[in-house]
């Protein structure tokens, strides 16, 4: 659930509402009493951390310096390698 910011014009009480988006808006405030309680517009509550999938990751062509597709083709070489041959005895009894 969103929470809004609500904000009285007449005394300036300020609050923030956990609310359904279905829900209906307040307007009476709950300081005063007065109906001018009303939703504030705010910015979005978010941040994008981390390591992910952005647009941006892709684009142009090139792939991204880090990640999965650079560890995979940096380890496919060793694995494949052959493994040496045993050491054959030179002595003869």
């Amino acid at each position: 659930m969103p929470i809004y910011a609500y904000r009285c014009e007449e005394c300036g009480f300020a609050k923030d509402v956990l609310q359904k988006i279905s829900d209906p808006q307040l307007t009476d405030c709950p300081s005063c009493g007065k109906s001018t309680f009303k939703k504030q517009l705010t910015a979005a509550g978010f941040q994008l951390k981390g390591t992910g999938w952005y647009v941006t990751d892709f684009r142009g062509g090139t792939a991204p310096a880090t990640g999965v597709a650079s560890t995979a083709k940096s380890e496919a070489p060793a694995a494949a390698a052959p493994a040496p041959a045993p050491a054959k005895s030179t002595s003869e009894a």
